[in-house]
């Protein structure tokens, strides 16, 4: 070990005060699909080799090709519910290092249901939509299988949701008249989620049996390579040493974890666990420290390439000959947008309370950072591969080699064949949430498919706002946030999309056939309600990212909820800079105007940060903060009048400023660099 490894190790060991055990117990009160036993004997390596035999089967059918659709969605169920009974206790509380003996009942009718459309799939098709008692009965197992999983590996709100639709789905004629409909039957519901692909086994759950596993994978490789890490060290030689440079680390690391992780909760543990104590130590509030782990982590699910997996949900979704190198373009500017708002919020509060960066003795080495920067190539290659047009899945595959022959280089990072094979089993374990929540999210969609509530929300959503564009999105925005709560990206976006988004596209392009409804419409309403669902995690009451985060902190789970809401007030900002203004989507516009839009949204950032904060160049005194917020405002909304009237306030506030900073206080960075606890 060279000199410098051990300088870094130590400036490393200065800052990491959050055990492996402690991130762990974090990871199990917040994250519920890390809530999973620790077996051991026997049926640990039963359990290792059918997580292992997962990955194999998804690599292969990746390789040479899928199954049917119905047999290759059912053995990827079979394989995730199977697993999930072995690995989810029933109750969180439940002892962790043994079975239940209902759980194996579970697991064993599992494969059975994963296995039925396999075994009598000539059958199945011959009778066109007809189902015998033992179909029924085989069909009525699935469906409990899959929300007895989903409350176990995702959590009960997204259970709850799906049970009130399958009773709206019986009950149709005893609902209130905007939205009645005749009814199903026991046996035609079961055949609708079990039977066709509009259900259990439609959209949410092939994405999860194709793109979405294989992307798991690469990013479970990507982490055996250390680039996980590695980000933090990044991180830290880009923005250690600035205004503040703690804070900004964060910030900078979260966004580079949020491009391969898949949970706001597992990102904040990850990177938190450093980045929080490093923040507490240079001086800032627990509060605080916790909400900026929070709120750049929740925003890791909006970063393409993979967007916490909503990416290859929404291609579907959306349909239209949409790429996948579309909704990762779209989601560019905006992701950039937000990271841009919660970097300008760090800094003016930095500045507010005399925050200086690391001392040169708590910084890596930047030459020996950057001597790793191949570390990215996996990531920069994914990227490339799919502008030039490779298939997402092949991308992926493509993504795994090279991650692996990328380890190579380096004999620290260097896969073993024992690290490859844990690196498949990880991704198959990481799954595991992703096929519950698809599962289920399949039967929200199915009802809402056969019944027509969508439309029907839609339309009332839109009379109750009585066609106002403003007061539509506000609903939409609050039906959002609270079918967001406490849902994994996946879930969280299938939930969202199908009941809330149509009422955006309803008022957007009234009485128009959804196959003419056009593109940027569609994609400015799924990316409204998928910011607003995915910001749930830090919205109080139900902040799981915030409240994860206040436990490395030890700081009060509401107030760093609150903080990081204030923190991510550009997500707020953002959707609807969306709807108004589709440039930020990089459709159907020119450069200029997109130059331009970018230019006023974080320009308007600016202001509405000071005005937040409460700082700028000096302390911002009560008025010149609402005129900055109002200013900001100004500047974001798309109008050319707006914009330029938001520009002159922009410029005489920021002269009143720098001229008068000596007046007031002066610059806060002229503060000592101590500890601020107020």
């Amino acid at each position: 070990m060279t000199k410098q490894h051990e300088r870094n190790t130590e400036v490393k060991e200065e800052f990491e005060q959050i055990s492996a055990e402690a991130q762990q117990a974090i990871l199990e009160k917040y994250d519920i699909e890390s809530n999973v036993r620790t077996i051991s004997g026997i049926m640990k390596h039963i359990i290792f080799f059918g997580l292992l035999a997962f990955s194999l089967f998804q690599l292969y059918t990746a390789i040479f090709g899928q199954f049917t659709a119905p047999i290759q969605r059912t053995i990827h169920l079979g394989f995730g519910l199977a697993l999930i009974f072995l690995l989810f206790p029933a109750r969180r509380k439940a002892p962790k290092h043994k079975i239940a003996w209902f759980d194996y009942i579970l697991s064993l009718l599992s494969v059975v249901v994963g296995s039925y459309w396999a075994l009598n799939y000539t059958e199945l098709v011959n009778r066109n939509g007809t189902i015998t008692q033992l179909d029924f009965i085989v069909g009525l197992i699935a469906v409990f299988l899959v929300l007895e999983a989903a409350r176990r590996a995702v959590g009960l709100p997204i259970t709850i949701i799906a049970v009130c639709f399958l009773i709206y789905a019986y009950f149709g004629p005893y609902f209130p008249a905007f939205m009645a409909h005749r009814g199903q039957d026991f046996e035609s519901i079961v055949n609708l989620m079990f039977y066709t692909t509009d259900g259990i086994l439609g959209t949410p759950i092939s994405v999860s049996a194709t793109f979405i596993f294989v992307f798991l994978l690469f990013g479970a490789f990507l982490v055996k390579t250390g680039v996980g890490q590695y980000f933090n060290d990044l991180a830290v030689a880009f923005a250690g040493k600035l205004i503040g440079g703690p804070a900004k680390v964060a910030v900078f690391s979260s966004a580079l974890q949020g491009m391969i992780s898949g949970s706001s909760v597992a990102n904040v543990v990850t990177s938190g666990s450093y980045t929080i104590p490093m923040m507490k130590k240079l001086g800032y509030r627990k509060e605080f420290a916790g909400a900026v782990e929070a709120a750049a982590s929740t925003g890791g699910q909006l970063m393409p390439p993979i967007m916490g997996a909503a990416a290859f949900l929404m291609v579907e979704f959306i349909g239209r000959e949409i790429t996948y190198w579309d909704i990762a373009k779209a989601a560019a500017i905006p992701a950039l947008l937000y990271f841009t708002g919660i970097w300008i919020m760090t800094h003016f509060e930095a500045k507010r309370v005399g925050l200086k960066g690391l001392r040169d003795d708590q910084m890596p080495n930047r030459k020996e950072v950057f001597k790793k920067i191949y570390l990215l190539l996996p990531i920069v290659s994914i990227i490339i591969l799919m502008l030039t047009g490779t298939p997402v899945m092949h991308a992926a595959l493509y993504g795994i080699l090279i991650s692996i022959a990328v380890a190579m280089f380096n004999k620290d990072t260097r896969l073993k064949p024992k690290d490859i094979i844990d690196a498949l089993v990880e991704g198959a374990r990481t799954a595991l949430g992703v096929v519950a929540a698809t599962a289920c999210a399949g039967i929200i969609v199915g009802v809402v498919v056969k019944t027509g509530l969508g439309l029907s929300l839609a339309n009332s959503l839109v009379a109750l706002a009585g066609g106002s564009i403003i007061l539509t999105l506000v609903f939409v925005m609050i039906a959002s946030l609270i079918l967001g709560m406490g849902a994994p990206t996946t879930a969280n976006y299938v939930i969202t999309s199908t009941i809330a988004a149509p009422a955006i596209v309803a008022l957007l392009s009234p009485n128009t056939p959804q196959e003419l409804v056009p593109v940027v419409v569609l994609l400015s309403a799924h990316f409204f309600v998928f910011y607003f669902g995915i910001i749930a995690d830090i919205t109080p009451p139900v902040a799981l990212a915030a409240f994860a985060a206040s436990g490395i902190s030890g700081g009060d789970p509401i107030k760093t909820g609150v903080n990081s809401a204030k923190l991510a007030i550009a997500a707020f900002i953002i959707p609807y800079m969306i709807v108004f203004s589709p440039a930020l989507l990089m459709i159907d516009t020119t450069i200029p105007q997109i130059l331009w839009v970018v230019f006023t949204a974080v320009t308007g950032m600016v202001a509405i940060g000071a005005g937040v904060i409460g700082y700028w160049y000096r302390k911002v005194l009560w008025f010149e903060r609402l005129i900055a917020i109002v200013a900001g405002l100004l500047l974001i909304y798309p109008e050319k009048f707006s914009d330029w009237v938001g520009l002159a306030i922009f410029i005489v506030l920021v002269v009143i400023q720098i001229s008068t900073q000596h007046k007031y206080g002066g610059n806060g960075m002229d503060n000592d660099n101590k500890s601020v606890t107020a």
